[in-house]
């Protein structure tokens, strides 16, 4: 009995050192197989993390803009970036502000290069009655005599330097049929601008129930200065009509200081108001400083707003210069390796665009090509301002370099996450 149980343990025994070899040997096979298979599978690819934000702020204080006491007030640097508004965004009268529409939807509908004169129209005895009741109100007018062929480009001269309302209804007239029909046109217009807090009820402003906020106007006037013709015509400081003779513009500010337009208005309801535009040049590059002013009263109604308008605009032009958006040598990403490892990704000289202390610049970063492993001082990408929709700002763009080599992972690494 003694004897068999012997043989039987010897024979388990056996059994299980030749299944614990088997084991073994295939363990040994199999962790050969997988460090092979890590030795001649490629490494991981290295991969790029953004650790910039999508935002950055130009440093500095900011700038500290000459703002109107009373009223509402906007202000922007075109392909830069609003400088903010001053006063409640509540629609209020505009006076003869609202010009800038009647010129502009004139404009759109009936394109002007910049040599011609465009359509004319001819003054009827109708014209002339209407001009001289206009006049008896107090409205602002050009003469116009009966027979009179007054052309486009003229029409829009005597609209907005001399501010005529009579030119204003015949431009409503030519362009729409009627009055009301114009005035619908503008209305559409306004929507198709997002100027959500304006109504017209005249081509002119003459009507107190025309209103609108500085904020609007500015929208407005960005859309009107794209047009070179417009442009071109705001920018006079007085012109030749047939009748009329010689006009000033009622916007002294043209002519000086760099101040291209736009448009003034003033009334008792409105107060003083203006739309400006300031011609700049900063590190090469020529920029409008475009504004608005409205509901100024400080003496003089018109020279109300030129004194506001003058003042925002010199201080909103004084705050732009090239700043210096990121330093060279500011981490901007890391190259991350998938055993954990990672290095900095460094900018390589500074990033400057043109603009002011706090303006939100938007920055991005383009990644290269890499391999599986970089070295120290190697470009992983680049970076630059945003030159997309809204505003635009700076072209330029630099190099993101590696702040210190990265390897690949080592082999025991990848043999351990050789299935993961």
């Amino acid at each position: 009995m003694t004897g068999s149980h012997a043989r039987t343990r010897s024979r388990s025994r056996a059994r299980s050192t030749r299944i614990g070899a088997i084991v073994a040997l295939a363990l040994s096979f199999l962790a050969v197989a997988v460090v092979a298979r890590a030795a001649t599978e490629a490494p991981p690819a290295l991969t790029v993390i953004r650790s910039l934000s999508r935002y950055v702020a130009i440093p500095g204080e900011r700038p500290s803009l000459q703002w109107p006491s009373t009223g509402q007030a906007a202000v922007e640097v075109e392909g830069i970036g609003s400088l903010g508004s001053r006063g409640r965004r509540v629609p209020v009268p505009i006076a003869s502000v609202a010009k800038v529409m009647t010129a502009y939807l004139t404009l759109r509908e009936h394109p002007l290069s910049p040599n011609a004169q465009g359509f004319t129209m001819r003054v009827t005895a109708a014209d002339v009655h209407e001009e001289e009741q206009r006049e008896a109100l107090g409205e602002s007018i050009v003469k116009v005599r009966a027979g009179e062929r007054l052309t486009e480009r003229k029409a829009l001269q005597a609209l907005m330097l001399p501010s005529a309302n009579n030119i204003a209804a015949l431009l409503a007239v030519h362009d729409a049929g009627s009055v009301q029909a114009f005035v619908q046109s503008m209305n559409g217009a306004a929507r198709e601008l997002a100027m959500h807090a304006t109504t017209y009820t005249d081509p002119s402003g003459f009507d107190d129930t025309t209103v609108s906020t500085a904020a609007d106007q500015l929208k407005l006037a960005r859309a009107a200065m794209a047009n070179p013709v417009f442009a071109q015509i705001v920018a006079l400081p007085s012109a030749t009509l047939p009748v009329a003779g010689r006009v000033q513009n009622f916007n002294g500010l043209v002519g000086s200081e760099g101040y291209v337009g736009v448009k003034t208005g003033s009334d008792n309801a409105a107060g003083g108001c203006l739309v400006f535009a300031k011609r700049v040049e900063v590190a090469g590059r020529r920029l409008i400083v475009l504004g608005v002013v409205l509901g100024q009263r400080e003496g003089p109604l018109i020279e109300a707003a030129l004194v506001a308008a003058h003042r925002l605009g010199n201080s909103a032009a004084a705050a732009l210069g090239l700043r210096t958006v990121l330093p060279a040598g500011t981490r901007v990403l890391s190259v991350d390796s998938k055993d954990g490892s990672k290095v900095a990704g460094t900018t390589s000289e500074s990033l400057a665009a043109i603009g002011w202390p706090g303006l939100g610049v938007h920055v991005q970063v383009r990644d290269e090509r890499l391999g599986r492993t970089v070295v120290r001082g190697q470009r992983v990408a680049s970076i630059a301002l945003d030159r997309g929709a809204g505003f635009s700002l700076d072209s330029s763009s630099v190099a993101v370099t590696a702040e210190d080599s990265l390897g690949a992972p080592s082999l025991a690494w990848r043999a351990l996450h050789i299935f993961s």
